[in-house]
């Protein structure tokens, strides 16, 4: 089983937010897929789906974003999930708008929602997905900058790479993280 986690804040407030980029993600993989989020539970709205004969499971935190690993770490526990089967997906602000960059393992690099998963899993060796969101231009606080709403343009862009995206968690069902990091970086 592939364990898929997009990471954002419940809430219509927080929809379409550049923090919100792991939960859009994911939509845009479930309608690709012909699913929904139809279940909630360890504070998580999920679904299960089967994809290149692997079984999915997809989660949405409903936590807020800082206290993501919460969540992560019930289904984790429950379902017994190896560690290389997980992919989080999330904003990064050290990456251009609407581009993204493969990682196997690393630190949080300042992002609260990482250094909570992190914390509830003990290692920071789990894979990634970092969607690039770039710096706010000073003086805007980067709480403010995350929190907003992208533009008319860098939605425009943002769109573009939901293909791509997808297309890498679907290949994810049969490469390692190596193997597709030399395909999509």
């Amino acid at each position: 089983m592939k364990l898929i986690v997009g990471l954002g804040n419940p809430g219509k407030q927080y929809a379409n937010t550049r923090h919100n980029i792991g939960f859009m993600i994911l939509d845009e993989l479930a309608k690709s897929w012909g699913i929904s989020f139809d279940k909630n539970k360890f504070n998580a709205d999920y679904t299960i789906a089967y994809y290149n004969g692997i079984r999915y499971l997809l989660i949405k935190p409903t936590t807020y974003m800082n206290l993501s690993g919460e969540a992560l770490r019930k289904f984790y526990d429950y379902f017994e999930i190896n560690i290389d089967d997980i992919l989080v997906v999330y904003d990064d602000l050290d990456t251009k708008t609407a581009s993204f960059r493969l990682k196997a393992k690393g630190s949080s690099g300042g992002h609260n929602g990482i250094k909570s998963i992190i914390s509830h899993l003990g290692t920071e060796n789990f894979n990634r997905l970092k969607i690039g969101i770039d710096r706010p231009t000073p003086p805007m606080k980067v709480v403010d900058y995350v929190l907003g709403k992208f533009t008319k343009e860098e939605m425009n862009e943002i769109e573009k790479i939901y293909k791509k995206s997808i297309n890498a968690i679907e290949d994810f069902s049969k490469m390692n993280i190596v193997e597709l990091m030399n395909k999509y970086n």
